[in-house]
């Protein structure tokens, strides 16, 4: 109606207020001539007022116009799941033959859609942005060349598609949907529904996983056979039923990583067994590590330990203090003493295979312990515990404890008389085993390779000095840190199934006081601890892997110098490669990249390690649905008037519609697909018509002023 009204106008040739002031005189003169009963006034009054529009110029505009083409948009997917058979290709070949379509009146912008990584394809974004900038009356409706799996569906058409309001009638703007298959097809799917990212090493994770059949002709309850591989150790078979949650039980035999490979049998016909498969990864982590903490004397150093063992909420610290050795005898009564009696039988014959780490503090046995009791803890190293000692000068006592059968597994032997005592101010250095090795490896501060390090001075950056240390005149195992005179200061040792540390000095608390810069006295007791616990990322000899982005990433660390420089690689189908090693910057470290396309657990070793890499799923909800499926899009094609169209699974039986436009009716055949047409145009010009020529205006009012006249006539 507004279009209507905007093509009439009037072109006066008086001024409005003069026109206005003879109608109404005109208007008043014909109400005192009804009021005298005068014959004709109303003819004089049409007479007057056709005057009046005569003068008012009406006219109608006669626009020239010219049309404007319409705009459909072509939205291709390709994303991760087109990458399956043929798609992509399909996709790009009706993507080109659409392109090439000329319909006149109609132009073509094709947008295409990669898919994020993790939030899958989202094509009906990709539609709203490529359709801002054109205008609404140009917008003809869009296209889709899919699989159908799209993760941005609305529940609603949207708003880009909803029918626009053309002259009084509604335009339906389509989507049109055509799938790269030839039908609906079938596929299975293993999903993780539960999986713990720790468990406890010695104990067993509990994983929930669920098979689910998806298509044509499948249904609930469907019997499928479940593979599961730990570490790619012996598969363990397992009957499973589709749609039905199934509680998987895995080993977690030792600390570090634990690779889960988990793989569904294929259903029959299915489009890819792509995610059947899948990985979980889970760190096996020990429990409440147990930690026995025994000072011989009250030091400065006692509340190092406490600090740091408390802060640890991975361990439990039991503590204590000889604060009254045997041999003392005061006169005291026992009934005055605050103290309670030292536990020497629980904690080392009846509990001392419950810890995971005994540390001697200045320990000075002066007939603390049996002879029996010192052989039980010579006994819980070779078993495989942790012992660390800190030595002073009681440990070139006459209860030094180098001459008990502790003595048996340390790592040095000092000789017990005053000239082992170096009392000088002196900084710790590295070794070279000690820059290589991961306890002690990239500690802050750590002086460089050569460089010299003079006692005297104050250096910033370098660790600060000690005072008093121990000379040994024999060691064995690693010496990773040098004392006064290069004498060493920390040395590491292997004895049977465990381990022992030995610390020639007591005064690492120096460093946590801040003496003249201080030190990593906490990160260095840390990681101590932690070898001697055998933590996996502080191993020696050491060999990781991982995967990303495609690529096979392995890290081989050594002390020492590898004797081989090849690796072998097995990948998950069992075929086995070598891998070239080349040394990288970071000191005793080999590296090795290469491509890899297996899914699945990759198998690495040296000779003597070996560990395993899987690649993280990137994309789980583009791979969740492998199907081409048009259930997905269905309703929104039918609420918007267009069609779907099953464009075939070669490039070679490729049978894609031909696009058009249409006045009316249905909007899609079996072979084309159409837009309607739109009254979308441009105005060049408009050229105005008189309603009322003079002419006609002259005739029409002397016929009513004839009338009015014989009408006045026949009154009298």
């Amino acid at each position: 109606m507004s279009t209507l009204l905007a093509s009439f106008g009037f072109a006066p040739l008086l001024p409005l207020w003069l026109l206005a002031i003879l109608g109404v005189a005109a208007l008043g003169l014909c109400g005192w001539s009804l009021f005298q009963r005068t014959g004709g006034a109303i003819l004089r009054l049409c007479a007057i007022g056709m005057v009046l529009l005569w003068l008012a110029g009406p006219q109608r505009y006669h626009e020239q116009r010219r049309a404007l083409p319409q705009t459909a948009l072509l939205v291709v997917d390709q994303s991760p799941s087109m990458a399956l058979d043929q798609r992509a290709a399909i996709a790009r070949q009706v993507a080109d033959a659409l392109a090439q379509a000329k319909v006149e009146g109609l132009n073509l912008r094709t947008v295409t859609v990669r898919g994020a990584a993790r939030d899958g394809t989202k094509l009906f974004d990709a539609l709203d942005q490529a359709a801002a900038d054109i205008p609404p009356a140009q917008f003809a409706g869009a296209m889709m060349v899919t699989d159908g799996e799209v993760s941005d569906v609305p529940a609603t058409l949207p708003e880009r598609l909803r029918p626009m309001q053309d002259n009084g009638s509604r335009t339906t703007l389509p989507l049109h949907v055509l799938l790269t298959a030839s039908t609906e097809q079938k596929d299975r799917k293993l999903s993780i529904l539960q999986a713990p990212p720790y468990a406890i090493a010695g104990q067993s994770a509990k994983l929930r996983v669920q098979v689910d059949d998806m298509g044509p002709g499948t249904q609930a309850g469907t019997p499928a056979g479940l593979t599961v591989r730990v570490n790619g150790e012996e598969p363990q078979h397992i009957s499973v039923l589709s749609g039905m949650p199934q509680e998987i039980t895995v080993p977690v035999t030792q600390p570090g990583p634990l690779l889960v490979s988990l793989s569904a049998s294929a259903l029959p016909g299915e489009v890819s067994e792509l995610n059947n498969q899948t990985v979980a990864h889970i760190t096996g982590i020990r429990d409440r590590l147990k930690v026995l903490l025994i000072s011989g004397t009250p030091n400065q150093g006692e509340r190092v330990w406490r600090r740091l063992l408390k802060a640890d909420p991975s361990v439990d610290l039991i503590h204590f203090t000889i604060l009254r050795p045997p041999e003392k005898d005061d006169g005291t009564p026992l009934s005055d003493l605050a103290l309670i009696a030292f536990p020497v039988r629980e904690l080392f014959q009846d509990k001392i295979n419950q810890f995971d780490l005994i540390i001697l503090d200045g320990f000075e046995n002066r007939h603390i312990l049996p002879h029996s009791y010192l052989e039980n803890i010579a006994g819980f190293v070779r078993r495989g515990g942790g012992l660390l000692l800190t030595a002073g000068p009681e440990f070139i006592g006459p209860g030094s404890l180098q001459d008990t059968p502790v003595g048996n597994v340390l790592p040095a032997h000092v000789t017990p008389d005053q000239s082992s005592m170096l009392v000088s101010r002196f900084r710790p250095t590295l070794t070279d085993t000690g820059r290589r090795h991961p306890v002690t490896a990239s500690l802050p501060g750590a002086p460089k390779a050569g460089a010299q390090v003079n006692s005297a001075t104050a250096v910033p950056g370098l660790w600060g000095p000690w005072y008093r240390a121990l000379h040994p005149d024999s060691t064995h195992g690693e010496v990773l840190m040098n004392g006064p005179d290069n004498s060493p200061l920390l040395v590491l040792d292997r004895v049977d199934q465990g381990r022992i540390a030995l610390l020639l000095s007591d005064q690492i608390w120096l460093w946590s006081r801040g003496e003249d810069g201080g030190g990593p006295q906490a990160e260095l007791l840390r990681r101590i601890s932690h070898w001697l616990m055998k933590e996996p990322e502080l191993e020696e000899e050491q060999l990781t892997a991982s995967i990303n982005a495609n690529t096979l990433h392995i890290t081989r660390h050594s002390v020492g110098t590898p004797a081989a420089t090849t690796l072998t690689l097995t990948s998950p189908t069992g075929q086995s490669s070598t891998v070239p090693m080349h040394a990288s910057a970071q000191e005793g470290t080999q590296t090795a990249q290469l491509p890899i396309t297996e899914s699945g657990i990759w198998r690495i070793s040296d000779g003597t390690r070996t560990t395993y890499a899987a690649p993280e799923p990137e994309n789980t909800r583009e791979l969740t649905d492998l199907r081409a499926t048009a259930t997905r899009l269905a309703d929104v094609v039918k609420q918007s008037g267009g069609g779907i169209f099953w464009l075939g699974d070669s490039t070679a039986s490729l049978h894609a519609p031909t696009p058009r436009l249409v006045a009316s009716g249905a909007l899609h055949r079996a072979d084309w697909l159409g837009f309607a047409r739109r009254d979308a145009h441009l105005v060049t010009g408009r050229t105005p018509i008189p309603l009322l020529p003079a002419p006609l205006a002259m005739v029409l009012a002397l016929l009513l002023l004839f009338g009015a006249w014989w009408r006045e006539g026949r009154t009298r």
